[in-house]
């Protein structure tokens, strides 16, 4: 049987200059959908599928996140004390929020690109497979998509690249396709992955998004894929890790993410757009913002 997945790595050192000048001293991470920031439905979708342990690699301004992690500050709680029983669920909330992992946060040291912030956690995690993602990556599916990512390196003892499947062909051009011999309609066991090509030259139509299910494997690859990096480029997962694993050999397979729908909030429009699917199906406001919506398209 394969090592239990326990462990998790959120990358969360961006500086989010798209959304400036809001994030000039707020995290693009703690941008709120509805009443939690976008970084706590990835946390909380990562226990939920039995991670115990979470690193996040921040940079610069990022002190937010440590905080609304770590206990409530009793300030804050005395004041809502004084709510009496009303405002008890708060402090509960807030309490159940600090308890969901053990939390280690990691300060990124190295160039920019997706591999970095695997580098600056390897010595947290050891000899263990762990989850990689992105803290403004969000993928809403039944089971979550993590979940479904752990069964599936259960099954077939490997890294996991979660999938969607393109129907058009002008989506090829925005993600890594993935290429290998099909296992089954949902898996293919791969041998190449081409970023952005056009759909004549995509070797299939799995699109990688979000992050990885990587295998201890990857720190072996670490420090000579480092050295491999020019001066001012930045250090590229896919091009530094994955393509040397499997040219050596290493089993990674492309996995369709089922009953999934993917939200990138790394862009003004995008988390627009996401604030508005995820407030219009919340119970609360939903009803009354559809109705606000309609007179206002009228």
């Amino acid at each position: 049987m394969p090592k239990p997945v326990r462990k998790a790595v959120i990358a969360a050192a961006g500086f989010g200059t798209r959304f400036l000048p809001q994030t000039k001293a707020m995290p693009k991470e703690m941008l709120p959908l509805g009443n939690k920031p976008v970084i706590q439905y990835i946390v909380e979708d990562l226990v939920e599928a039995g991670i115990t342990d979470i690193i996040i690699v921040s940079g610069y301004s990022k002190r937010s996140i440590e905080d609304h992690f770590d206990v409530p500050n009793e300030d804050l709680i005395s004041n809502l004390r004084l709510g009496g029983e009303k405002k008890q669920h708060y402090i509960d909330e807030m309490y159940r929020i600090s308890d969901l992992a053990n939390f280690a946060y990691v300060r990124q040291k190295g160039p920019y690109g997706t591999a970095t912030p695997i580098m600056n956690a390897a010595h947290l995690i050891g000899d263990e497979p762990f989850i990689y993602t992105y803290a403004d990556d969000l993928t809403v599916a039944t089971p979550n998509s993590f979940k479904q990512m752990i069964a599936l390196y259960e099954e077939f003892g490997g890294g996991i690249l979660p999938c969607i499947k393109l129907t058009d062909h002008r989506d090829y051009s925005r993600y890594g396709i993935v290429g290998g011999t099909q296992v089954r309609d949902d898996v293919i066991k791969m041998d190449s992955i081409i970023e952005k090509p056009s759909k004549e030259q995509a070797p299939s139509n799995f699109a990688s998004v979000g992050g990885h299910l990587w295998t201890p494997e990857v720190f072996d690859y670490i420090e000579k894929g480092r050295s491999l990096v020019p001066d001012g480029e930045e250090f590229y997962a896919t091009d530094y890790l994955i393509q040397p694993m499997l040219k050596d050999g290493r089993n990674f397979y492309a996995c369709e993410i089922k009953n999934s729908k993917r939200y990138d909030t790394g862009t003004p429009l995008e988390y627009l757009k996401t604030v508005f699917d995820f407030a219009i199906e919340n119970e609360e406001v939903g009803p009354e913002l559809r109705e606000h919506l309609r007179k206002k398209l009228q």
